[in-house]
């Protein structure tokens, strides 16, 4: 087994957690809107946060394995590894209500939600940043000016949509952010 792998065994496992709370939370929202005379509505805006979540989940997935030749197992880097997945578990964990049958519109969860969840990801898209910063060889691939055009995007729409007040803006800054994963990974 190399190092990469021992490393990436956690990091999975943690990332892997926090696809399923997405999806999980998805599932109870469902299941409680096709109850008998349920009044929970889904709305647009907590499954937008979701599918941008599983995105940005993919793209660091992703990142491990750009990632691959530079990661040593020592102290620092399990601790690093597990403090970064741990964040997106949490974030992950929160963009669904844990009893949606409680909310009669998922919507309202959004907006307590959304501050926490994208500034959570912002940071780690940050710590991200700074990590590959200290890889020379990395360094290099995010000064290219089409990687700092899509960090600077996403990292905009992230902030926006942390920002911009009502339904109809935050579903424009929220599709934005799932259109512009959705074209980065289909260039």
């Amino acid at each position: 087994m190399s190092e990469f792998e021992f490393i990436f065994a956690l990091f999975g496992l943690l990332l892997g957690l926090s696809i399923v709370e997405v999806l999980g939370g998805l599932a109870r929202a469902i299941e409680a809107r096709l109850r008998p005379s349920s009044s929970v509505r889904i709305g647009w805006l907590t499954p937008l946060l979701g599918i941008f979540v599983l995105l940005d989940l993919l793209s660091f997935w992703q990142a491990a394995w750009v990632t691959r030749d530079a990661v040593g197992v020592s102290g620092h880097s399990l601790m690093a590894v597990t403090i970064f997945a741990s964040a997106y578990y949490l974030a992950a964990h929160l963009v669904f209500p844990r009893e949606p049958a409680e909310h009669t519109d998922l919507d309202n969860h959004y907006f307590r939600v959304r501050r926490i969840v994208l500034g959570a990801m912002l940071a780690l898209l940050i710590c991200q940043l700074g990590y590959y910063a200290t890889l020379p060889e990395l360094a290099i691939v995010i000064s290219r000016p089409l990687s700092v055009t899509l960090t600077a995007i996403l990292a905009g729409l992230m902030i926006a949509a942390m920002l911009v007040r009502g339904r109809r803006a935050n579903m424009v800054v929220m599709a934005a952010l799932v259109a512009r994963y959705l074209i980065v990974y289909l260039l």
